[in-house]
């Protein structure tokens, strides 16, 4: 029997070593500031529209333009990881990412500032799955929930700090100090990189098949950008601008079909070369079904997770009448609770498995959900920051044991390219989330503005509406989550096709 492909984690040291621990470190910093970084952005572009005369369709881009980039450089990290060693590949990222934010601190005019959020995406992209597949490498099977549970509060914190940090920033300094204001931190973690970052593993020589990179992203990025079109508030004026004479809704059916159908292209292509170890994503991380069920389910959590944070504060704004930084501060409380559960969820993960961390989470998720879609225009806002608290807490129950359980079923030769996909499947989620959501909410909206209805009641329809559809799909991981299991259970390795 094979074990080439799925295998329990081999032995490791019971303790991680100082070296490792200080890589993770810095990794850790580096990966909260780039969140952070991409946090600040949703309130900003707002001011941004008017500080630079622009208008919303082409605001839009700043977004977008990171969206896009992130879904073309995360599925090359997988080759990039095993080809460069961890020191060449964090100051790579990190140097592009200070770069970009130089640009965009100093940008004279939207290409310049369009071309630093280019540039920062192409860093970002890379952070998080260095980070899981270090941990991976470093971590032995017995603490990688609890260092899993690290990563979970560096996703849940820089969120929770970055819209209200952005709206005091805006009301004070100005847009141009969010970038000033990150760049310091930036630069003090490459300085210690540069001082004390290490290699970790070993790199190979794999050949880079350039067809595979064309491939990659016009798969992802068009998919991402035809998701974006149902979820735009400008979704009208982008598609107009992208294919003359079309609706948002056409135009994002017709980037999607070129989307899927340009992936099968990429499947088949990384499914030939993979035999010869030149795959460019490694698709036989598939191949296991833990890796694969927690895949999915990471997907349809991130496409609640979101969904629900952009919905959230349309719906706190347009219907219950409150300004961005007090909807700011209403999910605050909930995404700070969810930080710092990480470690803790971990922890439970480690001794107990995914299980008992899994059904409640998700069943928590599905429960807020629901709540919201029977909000009225008078729910207390400390009712709904309640709920998101609770919502917050099943996230945290979700997040560390799907990161575990998913990559902790590869062998480690494969950890770089589960990494790439984990990541690359929970960026398409986010984004259909916020497509469906937005979109849902947007249709209702416009129609009952159509016939002469408030804002805040032509809203309020739209918002239960999505958030019911959300709470639906959300129970197809309440289902799932039964059948994750540890991998240290693992007591029979599955014989990869081929071998």
């Amino acid at each position: 029997m094979s074990t080439t492909d799925t295998a329990t984690a081999p032995p490791s040291q019971p303790q991680i070593n100082p070296q490792g621990m200080r890589v993770i470190w810095l990794l850790l910093v580096a990966a909260f500031v780039a969140i952070l970084n991409e946090t600040t952005m949703g309130i900003a572009i707002p001011h941004l529209n008017a500080d630079l005369g622009l208008p919303p369709e082409l605001g839009q881009w700043l977004t977008s333009s990171f969206m896009l980039t992130m879904a073309v450089v995360i599925p090359t990290t997988g080759f990039i990881l095993q080809r460069f060693t961890t020191r060449q590949v964090f100051l790579a990222a990190i140097t592009t990412f200070a770069v970009g934010t130089l640009v965009c601190m100093v940008a004279s005019g939207f290409p310049m500032l369009l071309a630093g959020r280019i540039i920062q995406a192409g860093g970002t992209g890379v952070m998080m799955p260095l980070l899981m597949t270090t941990i991976m490498d470093v971590v032995p099977p017995s603490s990688r929930g609890r260092m899993m549970g690290r990563v979970g509060m560096v996703i849940s914190l820089a969120p929770a700090i970055g819209p209200t940090m952005s709206g005091i920033v805006l009301d004070t300094l100005g847009w141009r100090w969010l970038f000033g204001i990150v760049l310091p931190i930036a630069i003090v973690a490459l300085l210690l990189g540069a001082r004390w970052m290490t290699n970790l593993g070993e790199s190979t020589r794999a050949p880079i098949d350039i067809f595979s990179i064309v491939l990659s992203a016009l798969s992802f990025g068009t998919i991402v950008y035809g998701l974006s079109l149902f979820g735009s508030a400008e979704g009208a004026e982008i598609s107009a601008a992208t294919i003359p004479g079309t609706s948002a809704i056409g135009t994002g059916v017709i980037l999607l079909v070129f989307g899927a159908v340009v992936l099968a292209g990429f499947a088949w292509r990384q499914i030939v070369l993979q035999r010869s170890g030149a795959a460019l994503l490694d698709l036989r991380v598939f191949r296991s079904r833990n890796f694969t069920l927690a895949v999915v389910i990471m997907g349809i959590v991130a496409l609640a997770m979101f969904g629900t944070l952009n919905l959230l504060p349309l719906y706190l704004q347009d219907v219950v009448g409150l300004n961005a930084v007090t909807s700011g501060l209403i999910l605050m409380p909930g995404s700070i609770l969810m930080g710092l559960l990480g470690p803790v969820m971990g922890r439970v993960y480690d001794a107990r498995g995914p299980r008992t961390l899994l059904v409640p989470g998700t069943l928590l998720i599905a429960g807020a959900l629901l709540f919201y879609s029977m909000t009225a225009h008078g729910t207390p806002v400390v009712v709904l920051m309640i709920v998101q608290a609770g919502m917050s807490v099943g996230l945290a129950m979700s997040f560390t044991p799907l990161f575990s359980a998913s990559l902790g079923s590869l062998v480690p030769k494969l950890y770089s390219h589960g990494s790439a996909a984990l990541n690359t499947l929970q960026q398409v989620g986010g984004a259909v989330g916020v497509a469906m959501l937005i979109g849902l909410y947007s249709s209702v909206l416009h129609a009952g503005q159509a016939e002469g209805l408030e804002t805040a009641a032509a809203g309020a329809p739209g918002a239960r509406t999505a958030f019911l559809l959300a709470a639906m799909i959300v129970l197809v991981p309440v289902v799932l989550a039964w059948f994750v299991r540890k991998p240290e259970e693992f007591d029979e390795i599955p014989e990869p096709a081929g071998h």
